[in-house]
């Protein structure tokens, strides 16, 4: 029996050390994609997609700033023109969209950088702008959409 216990115990161990962890950076941040949307994306009947409907992956400049309200910022034709606060922090997405940043435990606002503008689309009960909040050894994840040529 104690040998039967004996064994039990080593192959315990033998396989923690052989157990499969998901890899998790250090540190905090927010991670994503970023998607282009364009063109009528009204859904169709049948398999049919519209021919200038589009949603490509898409390499973009990314901006974080302190949480920062609608109030504090200038709009036109749907972009950003004029921002109150300074940025914390610029990134670009690589070829697929794929973007990372670390960043200190708060809360940040997100946008992308458009030829005529910053982007974002999401807005809190309070009117800050794309709001992510980031903890303490968390990673975020924000997935965004570029829609302001698409049409639904």
């Amino acid at each position: 029996m104690k040998r039967l216990a004996n064994l039990f115990l080593l192959a315990t161990l033998f396989l923690s050390l052989f157990q499969c962890t998901p890899y998790q950076p250090e540190g905090q941040g927010v991670v994503g994609t970023i998607t282009w949307i364009e063109g009528n994306q009204m859904p169709k009947i049948g398999d049919e997609k519209e021919e200038d409907a589009s949603e490509v992956l898409v390499k973009r400049k990314v901006q974080v700033y302190p949480i920062t309200n609608i109030s504090d910022v200038k709009v036109e034709n749907g972009l950003i023109t004029g921002i109150a606060t300074e940025m914390v922090k610029e990134v670009t997405s690589d070829e697929e969209g794929k973007y990372a940043l670390d960043l200190s435990p708060g809360r940040y606002t997100v946008v992308t950088v458009e030829e005529d503008g910053l982007f974002a689309n999401i807005f809190d009960g309070e009117g800050n702008i794309q709001p992510v909040t980031i903890k303490e050894n968390e990673w975020v994840l924000l997935d965004i959409l570029i829609n302001y040529k698409a049409v639904y």
